[in-house]
């Protein structure tokens, strides 16, 4: 066996980081031991992820980011109010200043990022602004805020 078999074997044993791309499951955890799944594997790649964190749980390379699927409430909260300003006991405000329902919000683990350098082709590095602007806001311990130096993540890059 020539010594690039032997390194293409390897290396497709190893698990992938968050934020690498996938196309299966098994491509983000190979031994099914480390919880990762392959989200959108239609879209730019796929994305390995860890679903269901919290501000502690993620791997290294990573922080946890909550998305909101469902549709935002009129009501207007202030997000830099630990308590969620404005919002009832079943809701979150989100960093764009509007009361969303808890049961709307889920949450994966994202590649963290420096600047746009540090995201794959069809992600951008999203910060506080893009964060306010396109989706998803850092997961972070209780009663911290999120500012210009809270994480910033590699999501997918909004459509031109």
């Amino acid at each position: 066996m020539t010594r690039y078999a032997l390194f293409a074997m390897l290396a497709v044993g190893c698990g992938k980081e968050i934020g690498d791309s996938c196309v299966v499951q098994t491509d983000c955890d190979p031994n099914g031991t480390e919880g990762r799944i392959c989200v959108d594997p239609n879209t730019n790649g796929g994305y390995c992820t860890v679903q269901g964190c919290d501000y502690n749980t993620c791997p290294s390379e990573a922080v946890c980011v909550q998305f909101f699927t469902g549709g935002y409430a009129n009501k207007l909260c202030d997000p830099t109010v630990v308590t969620g300003g404005a919002c009832t006991l079943d809701e979150i405000c989100a960093l764009d200043g509007h009361c969303v329902a808890r049961s709307s919000e889920i949450r994966y683990c994202m590649k963290t990022c420096s600047d746009q350098g540090d995201c794959r082709d069809g992600y951008e590095c999203r910060g506080k602004d893009e964060m306010i602007k396109n989706g998803g806001q850092d997961v972070l311990a209780p009663g911290d805020t999120i500012d210009d130096s809270s994480p910033k993540f590699c999501a997918p890059a909004p459509a031109s």
